[in-house]
């Protein structure tokens, strides 16, 4: 998050840099470079600069140029008289002597603070955090897109009259039990004959195989067109669904089941590997927090975490809970390290003189994970923690937009359903093309 501030420079430094501090303050804040600074700065400028605030500290981006005072009140010249000027003086009354006695010096005895700083001495310096370098982002994978085509090929190959129950099968059979036995209570009010459900049911398992196939090409189409970028946990759920006897059997879909297994193990081996190689960078340019938040995001399961790289990671994270250290150092961490898989070989390097309430809060909150640093700071922790979970960002709600009005359809007229609707034929059965005809008509209706 940026936002603008005043900055007073304080001195040069030998590598080109500049020492600055916010205008007003008494000690510097941070380093910048020179090549922001226009031409001819000099120590003691105060300028108008763009500033970035993350957990890591300030960096200056940019000087922004101050608004130039333009004068445009016209003035009067005053053009005073001949005569010689006589001033007028003013003499105050004395004020009478009180009739308390002299109590002496009734100043104020100045701070401690006050007398140090006007002799020129200064107290303890706050702790200095120089924000460390960023480091590249890799690119964002895709999400998986899958079209409608095989599913469009089989719903035009079925009878008109099977079309919407086909469309219903796709969302599963539950949802054609529900949609079939809400048409027939609103048939049987309107006392018209009723669907046979066991019919319509047989049907739509009928249906259900040839759909469920022609989903998962759409799918595997797909993900096979952006296998390289795809986001693992979709293409992971991909691979999972060829799992099912129909898509195995099926011949159109072996070639594909194959080449996105392979795929996955590929993809898989090569995100680890982008893990790792992550999380050593973060580690070596000092952003501990990224780093520990990448060690507890592994990209799958059972992820092995390399011996050397987990001590790294524990030795500079153990540096950073040191006594003179912010709070909001301490929380950062704890948050992210209590997560991580090296958070039982953390220790507390130097314990802080005092404890803010924020920081007690969070150790009281992860001693589940982090017994050893409760331990350390003399936390107590009344009973036993469970695991917690990870804080979630907080995100401003989102305004509800007022529910818009309802489409008004004219009524078609319904078809008078024939006789034989939920009669049995001459052959024992139920007469299946009359059940599709009144399913269709409800599912238009609902629609």
């Amino acid at each position: 998050m940026s936002r603008r501030i005043d900055i007073e420079l304080t001195s040069s430094r030998p590598d080109g840099s500049w020492t600055w501090r916010a205008a007003g303050a008494r000690e510097p804040k941070g380093v910048l470079d020179s090549a922001i600074l226009p031409q001819g700065s000099k120590t003691g400028d105060v300028l108008k600069v763009e500033a970035e605030f993350d957990i890591d500290g300030i960096t200056i981006m940019s000087v922004v140029q101050g608004r130039q005072k333009v004068d445009k009140v016209e003035k009067i010249t005053f053009v005073g008289a001949d005569r010689p000027f006589e001033p007028v003086t003013q003499q105050l009354a004395r004020k009478p002597k009180s009739d308390r006695p002299d109590k002496g010096d009734r100043r104020r005895p100045r701070p401690e603070g006050a007398q140090r700083e006007r002799s020129g001495e200064r107290g303890p310096r706050r702790p200095r955090f120089e924000a460390p370098p960023e480091l590249p982002k890799r690119p964002r994978a895709k999400r998986l897109r899958p079209s409608n085509e095989h599913r469009r090929i089989v719903l035009e190959e079925l009878p008109a009259d099977q079309r919407p129950i086909a469309e219903l099968a796709l969302q599963g059979m539950q949802t054609v039990r529900q949609r079939l036995k809400e048409a027939n209570a609103r048939l049987a009010e309107e006392g018209k004959p009723t669907m046979p459900e066991q019919s319509v049911l047989q049907m739509a398992e009928n249906l259900l195989p040839r759909l469920r196939v022609a989903d998962w090409l759409d799918r595997a189409h797909a993900a096979v067109k952006d296998l390289e970028h795809l986001d693992l946990k979709d293409l992971r759920s991909v691979v999972a669904a060829a799992n099912d006897p129909l898509i195995e059997r099926s011949e159109q879909c072996r070639d594909l089941v194959t080449k996105l297994r392979e795929g996955l193990a590929h993809r898989a081996d090569q995100e680890y590997k982008n893990w790792l190689e992550d999380i050593d960078a973060a580690v070596g340019v000092g952003r501990i927090v990224r780093a520990l938040k990448l060690a507890g995001q592994p990209p799958k399961a059972g992820a092995i975490f390399p011996e050397d790289l987990g001590r790294r990671l524990a030795e500079a994270t153990s540096a950073n809970l040191v006594s003179d250290a912010l709070a909001d150092r301490w929380i950062a961490v704890l948050e992210a390290a209590a997560f991580a898989p090296i958070r039982s070989m953390i220790k507390v390097v130097s314990k802080p003189a005092a404890l803010s309430p924020e920081l007690v809060k969070t150790v009281e909150r992860l001693a589940g994970l982090l017994p050893q640093v409760a331990l350390d700071l003399g936390v107590e922790v009344a009973k036993p923690n469970l695991a917690p979970k990870p804080l979630r960002p907080v995100r401003p709600s989102a305004k509800k937009l007022p529910p818009k009005p309802p489409t008004l359809v004219a009524a078609q007229p319904a078809a008078t359903p024939s006789s034989e609707v939920g009669n049995v034929t001459s052959s024992g059965e139920p007469s299946t093309p009359d059940v599709a005809a009144t399913a269709e008509g409800d599912t238009a209706t609902e629609g």
